[in-house]
């Protein structure tokens, strides 16, 4: 299996390290110091599950590459539409990409059946630009519950999580989505794959949602969030919203709002990532998060007055960023 990690930062270095593990022919796509630490030392992972380092390709040029049976995107959503020159090198008729992000992705309605299938949802791939360098037939989804960050140059802190589920579009157990969860199994990670990936996209979506704009906003920890009583009653609304949209689209999540919540109060003192890009004056990734469900509630005709009123700041907050 050969496989290349574009965008090789905290989570796409952490995958490929585990692929290369596994027996995997893994390569990694990165620039600056992280690209030079890593051609010099391979990734280094640090993990409460033991610490080990990968020595495996990594390079600027994915046409160092060439075709590969998967691409792991590891880059934000927001850089999709723009990785054509990136991604193009990698392809074969068959490649496959395990598309690593978080919100609503491009390939939603996809294979999804009912009234919507097929539907471009404009926030998330605005005038087709996402579909047009990624087209949905090659889209794995993939719903990450790990959590890395990039110590330094080439090294990797696995915090916690190992799972990452995977999905096809069209609810089928396909052998491309066995073979790479069989890979990553090896590698050490945990990859089931769920016929009802949607599901698992609405879940992790009503914390993103939630609090990462408001985090970028208040300048706030999840810690401080929850225990703010007026906050976390934003929040707790914004989740019955974001419920309400999944249910009209025919996907009931099986979470409560308040074991949410209470998951997010236990993380701790954690900035999202909303929160430290802001503050490294990197764009904001609130489309696929926020845009996407208020585009969607348009659609379906649910009142989400509390996700368009935060949206409606957000979106001022991340104009002004990357102003």
């Amino acid at each position: 299996m050969k496989v290349a990690v574009l965008g090789a930062g905290a989570i796409g270095a952490y995958v490929g390290a585990a692929l290369h593990r596994a027996g995997a022919d893994v390569h990694l796509v990165a620039r600056g110091p992280h690209l030079a630490a890593m051609r010099q030392h391979g990734v280094r992972v640090l993990s409460p599950r033991g610490d080990f380092t990968a020595r495996t390709h990594a390079t600027d040029d994915p046409a160092d590459i060439g075709p590969v049976d998967f691409v792991f995107l590891g880059l934000k959503a927001n850089s999709y539409a723009a990785c054509g020159p990136l991604i193009e090198p990698l392809l074969h008729e068959s490649t496959a990409v395990i598309a690593a992000q978080n919100g609503i992705p491009w390939w939603y309605f996809h294979r999804h059946g009912g009234p919507h299938e097929g539907h471009r949802i404009e926030s998330v791939d605005p005038g087709g630009a996402v579909s047009a360098v990624l087209a949905p037939e090659r889209a794995v989804g993939c719903v990450v519950y790990a959590a890395t960050e990039l110590e330094g140059p080439g090294v990797v802190r696995h915090l916690e999580g190992t799972r990452f589920s995977i999905g096809e579009p069209d609810r089928s157990r396909s052998a491309r989505c066995a073979a790479f969860s069989e890979a990553m199994v090896a590698g050490g990670l945990k990859c089931p794959v769920e016929p009802e990936l949607r599901g698992d996209i609405w879940i992790k979506l009503l914390g993103n949602i939630s609090f990462n704009p408001i985090s970028a906003l208040a300048r706030a920890t999840m810690r401080e969030m929850c225990l703010h009583g007026g906050t976390r009653r934003v929040i707790e609304i914004m989740m019955n919203e974001t419920l309400a949209v999944a249910a009209a689209l025919g996907c009931e999540p099986d979470i409560s709002v308040e074991r949410r919540l209470a998951g997010a109060e236990r993380v701790g003192d954690h900035r999202t990532s909303t929160l430290q890009d802001l503050e490294r004056g990197k764009p904001l990734e609130l489309d696929v998060l926020l845009a996407a469900v208020v585009e969607l509630a348009d659609i379906t005709g649910v009142p989400v007055p509390t996700l368009r009123t935060v949206h409606a700041i957000s979106d001022l907050l991340a104009l002004r960023t990357a102003a």
